[in-house]
């Protein structure tokens, strides 16, 4: 396990909060993005309290200013570990997701039968890469039958990472829910002609979050 130091974590509080969400970003942005901000504002709002954090990478990027690829998954699952355990001194419920990539490291820390005593409640999945965008054929899914807890991914309907009629056919638990976000792309930006904003969106995935947490 690395010894590095861990980055200090980004919190937005909620009032009388009910429970904490450790919230990772995605592959190509940092956790203090346009999308990480409103999502967090949002999710504050229902109650839960979130914490976010930046991969061993993204902060190389944030500290040099150059460019670095994502680190492979089990460097980045080691990261996520050490940052549930540094969530403990919370002292509140301890939910893990993410957006992209963030919540698939999520999903896979939480299905890692090695680890002990875990405080993880469930998994949050903002827009869940289901595989690769034109190559549906490369499902990323094999791990989630090993889930022991239950986990929310709240998908546009546009995703070219997972759309309705792919993922609707994948053979997932039941303890995973899918909620589809009308018109949504993968960073929830909906069409036009929907009436509906991003803002729309991440609010009622946020709403769904809430429900999620507290049911």
């Amino acid at each position: 396990m690395s010894d590095a130091p861990l980055p200090e974590l980004l919190i937005t509080s909620a009032k009388n909060p009910r429970a904490v969400l450790l919230l990772a970003h995605g592959a190509g942005a940092p956790m203090d993005s346009d999308f990480m901000n409103a999502m967090a504002d949002a999710v504050a709002a229902q109650g839960i309290s979130v914490a976010r954090f930046e991969f061993p990478y993204m902060h190389r990027r944030r500290i040099e200013g150059r460019q670095f690829p994502p680190d492979r998954a089990p460097k980045l699952i080691e990261h996520f570990s050490r940052v549930v355990e540094q969530a403990r001194s919370i002292e509140l419920p301890v939910w893990i997701g993410g957006k992209s990539m963030g919540g698939r490291m999520a999903s896979m820390l939480a299905a890692d039968s090695t680890l002990q005593d875990s405080p993880v409640q469930g998994v949050v999945a903002l827009g869940y890469p289901f595989h690769p965008p034109g190559k549906p054929e490369k499902v990323r899914t094999g791990h989630l039958g090993e889930l022991t807890v239950p986990m929310l991914v709240c998908q546009g309907d546009r995703d070219p990472f997972g759309k309705v009629d792919e993922v609707s056919g994948y053979d997932l638990p039941p303890s995973i829910q899918v909620h589809w976000m009308e018109s949504g792309d993968h960073d929830l930006r909906p069409l036009k002609r929907s009436g509906l904003s991003q803002s729309d969106l991440i609010s009622k995935a946020a709403s769904q979050i809430g429900i999620f947490v507290t049911s």
